[in-house]
């Protein structure tokens, strides 16, 4: 086990309570906003403790992968609370045990700014979406303020130990992974930033 994963293998029980007050002023909108888009057999790619769930229910074939149980355990529990249907399924996040272009839409919400490689956990939701799917991000990237920089340089430090980024912006290192980006927003200070994107 890798030190990262055990870190938030560590978390997973007060995650969602340590993220409460931002979950509704930051989180949620971005989360909102992917789910409007997903469309089909759905897999969620580092689903955490099932925060993406009360977006998704109701609505599609839905798989979410982990790498962490402790985690996967707190998703699985949210999705029985809210009636949800869901296969979850905890595996390395550099090589997801699907065969090509076998999911409609792929989704991945605030989870690549905590993975060693960015591009080549990216590499994978391009492998198993479908050539006319979509893969939907939302993460809190680099801000387009001074000010936000500066902070994110000093959490980057702090959070070096447990493998956080928060200077990344998957949205620039698409092409990379074999990702074309058709559509993308971002939030106020662009502290939060989504992307719908299909294979290149």
């Amino acid at each position: 086990m890798v030190e990262g994963q055990a870190y938030w293998d560590t978390q997973a029980a007060t995650y969602d309570r340590a993220t409460a007050w931002i979950e509704p002023r930051l989180l949620a909108p971005a989360r909102e906003w992917v789910a409007q888009r997903v469309r089909g057999h759905t897999l969620e790619v580092a689903a955490g403790t099932g925060a993406n769930l009360p977006y998704l229910r109701g609505r599609y074939e839905l798989v979410v992968w982990d790498s962490s149980g402790a985690l996967l355990a707190e998703a699985r529990g949210r999705a029985r609370d809210l009636g949800v249907d869901v296969t979850a399924v905890q595996a390395d996040a550099s090589r997801l045990p699907w065969p090509d272009a076998h999911f409609d839409t792929v989704v991945c919400t605030f989870a690549l700014c905590c993975v060693p490689d960015e591009v080549a956990v990216l590499r994978e939701p391009a492998s198993v979406v479908h050539p006319q799917g979509a893969v939907l991000l939302a993460d809190h990237v680099e801000s387009s303020a001074w000010l936000g920089r500066l902070v994110q340089r000093g959490l980057d430090v702090a959070g070096r130990r447990y493998g956080e980024h928060h200077r990344r912006r998957p949205l620039l290192r698409l092409s990379e992974a074999g990702l074309t980006a058709v559509e993308h927003t971002a939030g106020r200070y662009r502290l939060v930033e989504q992307v719908a994107a299909c294979r290149a």
